[in-house]
């Protein structure tokens, strides 16, 4: 029976699933896309960008204290957090809106609901049975909880969006990118904020040294940090929620947010039915066309837990849209993509960490440079930049990029691009730089760090 209602059927319509659609429906296909909640997926509602907007709301309560350095006088200031909710929403409204024009002037159908597969050709939608050529995965993740007493007294990452009320004393648990980006944003906007951590340093996978780095300027910025330690426990009190640490304190908040992982979203969507394998994380195993167990059902983004980026997300989108409909057998180059953390301050990085190129190259050349950008020099704040470049010694290839620091972010892409294009460490040295900056450092890094590790063979 080959009598389909869509060549493709996407289920998801976050940014890696419209892309998918976009494009297949682009090349000629008859496509559809399912979505239970708002297009745009996490990134567009609960997730990078409403975040990015409560970054950039936490960081002018500094912004107005550095003025004073500059000669600026300002008057009484006060922070709205419903004002911040509503602009929120109104902002986010308009990018649903701009998704579903993409969708709609593209020829792709948007069906509202919530979807399950019932075989390798069928997909049914709020009771509507649907047959495709193809369906494709792209339901994103959802945030991890705890398994302690008390855990369902605490929030998500996802609920952050939606709070009535700012809590003047907010707890965060974990030590993930997300729960970096969440402390520093309400400690930014008045929070008495303490983040706890299971291990002795936060953000694992990141270059060692951005991590200590990030550990000595939170709590300059008012974050108590809390490594070794973790929530036993937690109970409601009259003055709000007491938790249980494992260091044997208890602490009294408003608000606990568990910010410990995320896992794939495939509840409910009907896997094992369809006889789709999953990988030993929960992600669904696939392909480099992101082809899973079923031939004609493929998968992309957070939900086969590879690289959990919105960028990623599109990349994958358009291997299997160009792989269906265009012929063309594109992959994804998973190496050396580029990653920040809108921390406080913010941290980027590309290519491989100093830990890594040590396993991978044996020796290597380290350039690093820490000191108080420019901007503070007039404002008394105790805040510090950090730079560093990762050379391969015997290529001289320049293989890791990390950046803490103002900016970092907007940095780091640029950077980004003469990784990906095989720059060496004279490449970088023959480069002029923009004076003054802050960027400008890493293209005067002239002498390499002392190795530790060759001192102590020498001993």
């Amino acid at each position: 029976m080959n009598d389909y209602d869509y060549d493709l059927f996407v289920i998801g319509a976050g940014s890696g699933g419209v892309r998918a659609a976009r494009f297949a429906a682009g090349f000629g296909a008859k496509v559809a896309v399912a979505e239970e909640r708002h297009l745009g997926g996490t990134c567009v509602n609960i997730g990078c960008v409403p975040k990015k907007l409560m970054v950039y709301a936490s960081h002018f309560a500094e912004d107005f204290e550095d003025a004073a350095g500059y000669g600026w006088t300002l008057g009484e200031r006060r922070f709205d957090w419903s004002k911040l909710i509503v602009n929120k929403d109104s902002e986010i409204k308009r990018l649903n809106g701009i998704y579903e024009r993409l969708l709609t002037n593209s020829g792709v159908e948007i069906v509202e609901g919530s979807a399950a597969i019932e075989d390798a050709h069928t997909v049914v939608v709020s009771g509507r049975e649907i047959r495709a050529r193809y369906i494709l995965i792209a339901t994103g993740g959802v945030p991890s909880r705890p398994q302690e007493p008390g855990q369902e007294l605490g929030i998500v990452s996802d609920d952050v969006f939606y709070l009535d009320k700012q809590p003047d004393r907010l707890l965060v648990a974990g030590g993930g990118y997300i729960a970096v980006e969440f402390a520093g944003v309400f400690s930014g906007l008045g929070s008495q904020v303490t983040q706890l951590y299971r291990g002795d340093l936060f953000l694992r996978g990141f270059d060692d040294d951005l991590r200590r780095g990030l550990a000595e300027e939170m709590p300059k910025k008012g974050v108590d940090l809390r490594f070794h330690t973790i929530i036993d426990k937690t109970e409601k009190t009259s003055g709000g929620l007491l938790a249980h640490l494992s260091s044997g304190d208890k602490l009294e908040v408003d608000q606990i947010l568990y910010a410990i992982g995320r896992c794939p979203n495939t509840a409910g969507l009907g896997l094992e039915q369809a006889g789709i394998a999953l990988g030993k994380d929960g992600g669904i195993q696939v392909d480099r066309f992101y082809r899973t167990s079923v031939p004609s059902i493929f998968a992309i983004g957070d939900v086969i837990d590879r690289a959990q980026l919105t960028p990623v997300a599109l990349a994958e989108g358009m291997v299997v849209a160009r792989h269906l409909f265009a012929d063309l057998d594109t992959e994804v180059d998973y190496s050396g993509i580029p990653t920040a953390v809108f921390s406080q301050p913010p941290l980027a990085t590309v290519g491989m960490t100093e830990a890594e190129a040590r396993k991978a190259f044996g020796a290597v050349d380290i350039y690093r440079s820490r000191f108080k950008p420019m901007k503070h020099a007039m404002t008394g704040r105790d805040e510090r930049s950090l730079m560093k470049l990762v050379v391969d010694r015997e290529s001289q290839k320049v293989v890791g990029a990390h950046m803490l620091g103002q900016d970092a972010p907007e940095i780091i892409q640029g950077i980004g691009i003469a990784l990906k294009a095989g720059a060496t460490k004279a490449d970088f040295d023959r480069t002029i730089g923009i004076h003054p900056t802050v960027a400008e450092e890493f293209v005067t890094m002239r002498e390499p760090v002392a190795d530790p590790e060759e001192a102590r063979a020498a001993e």
